[in-house]
């Protein structure tokens, strides 16, 4: 979506704002990733975030499960954005680009004020701590997985899985990461292998409901939201059926270069099992879902060659072989 002018999804913005029952004061871009963010402020001093989405990633009926999702999890008490419905009680509107055929869904939700826990994590040093905001960080994972664990899933919800095939299948979710024409043959070859094997291992592990539901499947640090004693969650794009500690490795992912790891690992650990239990044998299976975070990312850098800075991606192909041998004896 990066490529189109800003002025172009701008006027996408205020063409769906129509559809909403709002007198905008004031349109301000605040995110541009693959999808486009803005912040809506009204003249009765309400705010909202407006999300237009990529084309080609989710359906509108995918669209409508997130907000199924989420308004579930409200219920339960745990703080995720609020929808607005538009005008004629839709969750969604549907806005063609100017001068073409394509459309962009777009949705709109309460604004959540806060820091996020990364910037917050930046400023820390002390490993006590750092242990303190990643205890807190698996209690949120254990409560949404204990929601959706518990939930009665409505017939006509869609969402994407990242089961076997959804991770190591021939077709990916994320993309083909072993397709990265920067691979070395040699890495292709550790890839592929690797690949192969957590295939099995996850088709042999199945999808018991002790460790498989409904994830955040992007609940890193920097989608979580502090304002005093506030925790909320935002960003449930990714959002679908997984491992839950599929949930906790991208927690972990990128500070396993920190020297603090072990400890905020553990502390994550613990403040999941406060929460929820999760047996030692799953724990064992964190360096695995570490490693396909790691292989997903591949797929997705691929897939969107905008991203693909080359210091990062070869980073994180030496991440992958290295773990990769090491998962594999």
């Amino acid at each position: 979506m990066a490529q189109l002018e800003t002025g172009v999804l701008l006027e996408v913005a205020k063409r769906a704002l129509v559809e909403w029952d709002l007198c905008v004061a004031q349109i301000e871009l605040i995110s541009v990733s693959e999808n486009r963010v803005y912040r809506v402020d009204t003249d009765a001093g309400e705010a909202y975030a407006l999300r237009i989405h990529r084309p080609g990633y989710h359906s509108l009926a995918e669209l409508y499960a997130e907000q199924q999702w989420t308004a579930a999890l409200n219920q339960a008490g745990i703080g995720v954005p609020v929808p607005k419905t538009t005008r004629d009680g839709r969750g969604y509107a549907t806005v063609p680009l100017p001068g073409s055929a394509e459309t962009r869904h777009i949705g709109l939700v309460e604004w959540i004020d806060g820091v996020t826990l990364a910037s917050i994590l930046e400023q820390e040093s002390d490993e006590r701590a750092l242990g303190l905001h990643f205890d807190q960080l698996g209690r949120f994972a254990a409560r949404i997985h204990n929601q959706a664990v518990n939930w009665q899933i409505p017939p006509d919800f869609q969402r994407h899985a990242f089961d076997a095939d959804g991770l190591m299948g021939d077709a990916p979710f994320w993309g083909p990461f072993w397709d990265l024409p920067e691979l070395k043959d040699a890495e292709r070859r550790h890839i592929l292998k690797a690949r192969s094997t957590i295939h099995q291992a996850l088709s042999d592990y199945g999808k018991e409901p002790e460790t498989y539901s409904l994830i955040h499947a992007d609940l890193h640090p920097y989608n979580l939201l502090v304002n005093g004693e506030k925790v909320s969650v935002i960003d449930f794009d990714d959002a679908g059926f997984g491992w839950h500690q599929y949930e906790l490795a991208v927690a972990l992912f990128h500070y396993q270069d920190k020297p603090h790891f072990d400890a905020v690992r553990d502390a994550l650990i613990a403040g999941y099992r406060s929460e929820r239990y999760l047996d030692d044998a799953a724990i064992e299976l964190l360096p695995m879902f570490l490693l396909i975070r790691a292989l997903v990312l591949l797929g997705w850098i691929h897939a969107r060659p905008e991203h693909n800075k080359s210091d990062r991606l070869r980073k994180l192909i030496r991440l992958a072989c290295t773990q990769g041998e090491e998962f594999q004896g």
